[in-house]
């Protein structure tokens, strides 16, 4: 049977856009936290890293937590490898032992990283064992200790993300002290979760749910701490809301909504950062994705690995549950994934 004259004509087009694709100019842009995407387990790995920066050159991108004792005494190379594009680009640390974040920042320097922040808001069990995350709300003293010897070790900026308090120890009076005395180890720049902790009965899941959003909290702090880069995180679903918030905040940091609906940030650059250039479609995305996949393909790697990451993309679309199943289940069983990933394309091309 003869091929339908129309489909063949956007299978064409389809191969041009490939073969025009290419990876934008590797120009480093300056830091700026007016619109970061949050750090996220299991999520923000460089995979996922490099597909958002085909969507925004100026969002600031956080990898996974990274706690000192894997990056000391595992495979450094996995913890610090991104690509090159993923500039303006922050390493998040997990850790309470001074020298031990010390001789971590030193690592994230030296492997060109822009920033290195300090996880103060993970309410794991788990992390809580080994003094990482949210309980350390509890010890400002020692999270004073621990920027200082980061701050002394390394000409980066160094940065903390916490909440506003965390249970027996949720009064705005302890958040002041304890942003205050981290303030004057030297720190200057605060991503703050708009939500207290709960250290026991709930899961990190429901912690990110449960405990209510207070944003006149963080926007007290910021009036209280003028002097200090106050960043937003916490709920926070559209640019419209982050530009209201950027009334108040120097910065917005999303989180799950940048995960699960990821063309948000193609808006970006125009919308918070006065960017002339045009957005990327969701079809272009895909295009400059292309490359990478095969990249790491020919080092040994599954697509799966990066196409987990862009499940949301065709979000509101007829056809993206088919895209959804084409890149999360039909590419396990596929003897030729890019054929499969082409196809996905397809259902996104013009978009």
């Amino acid at each position: 049977m003869p091929e339908n004259p129309e489909k063949r004509t956007d299978k064409a087009h389809t191969k041009d856009l490939m073969n025009q694709a290419s990876t934008p100019a590797m120009t480093r842009p300056t830091l700026s936290r007016r619109f970061s995407v949050a750090p996220m387990m299991d999520w923000t790995d460089r995979h996922c890293r490099f597909f958002l920066r085909q969507l925004s050159r100026h969002t600031l991108l956080y990898t996974e937590m990274v706690t000192t004792g894997a990056l000391l005494h595992g495979d450094r190379q996995r913890f610090l490898r991104y690509d090159e594009c993923e500039h303006p680009l922050a390493l998040q640390l997990g850790g309470s032992v001074p020298a031990e974040l010390a001789a971590c920042a030193r690592l994230a320097e030296e492997a060109g990283y822009d920033e290195v922040n300090l996880n103060v808001g993970c309410p794991s069990d788990r992390v809580q064992h080994n003094m990482i995350g949210a309980c350390l709300m509890g010890h400002p003293a020692l999270v004073a200790d621990c920027v200082k010897a980061m701050l002394d070790a390394v000409e980066i900026a160094v940065t903390v993300k916490h909440r506003i308090g965390i249970n027996g120890r949720d009064s705005y009076a302890e958040l002041c002290d304890f942003v205050g005395q981290v303030r004057e180890a030297g720190c200057r720049s605060f991503t703050v979760h708009a939500r207290i902790a709960i250290l026991e009965g709930l899961s990190p899941k429901e912690n990110r749910e449960v405990p209510p959003l207070r944003y006149e909290v963080a926007a007290q702090l910021k009036k209280d701490f003028p002097d200090l880069e106050i960043v937003l995180n916490g709920g926070i679903k559209t640019l419209e809301a982050c530009r209201e918030h950027l009334q108040t905040f120097d910065g917005m940091m999303l989180g799950r909504e940048a995960y699960h609906n990821p063309y948000l940030l193609a808006a970006v650059d125009s919308q918070l950062f006065g960017s002339e250039a045009p957005p990327l479609s969701r079809s272009e995305a895909l295009l400059r994705l292309r490359p990478y996949i095969e990249r790491h393909q020919a080092e040994g790697g599954a697509m799966h690995h990066v196409t987990r990451h862009i499940l949301g993309l065709a979000q509101g679309f007829p056809g993206s549950r088919r895209f959804r199943q084409l890149l999360s289940v039909d590419v396990h069983k596929a003897a030729d994934p890019l054929r499969v990933f082409d196809q996905a394309l397809e259902l996104l091309a013009g978009r």
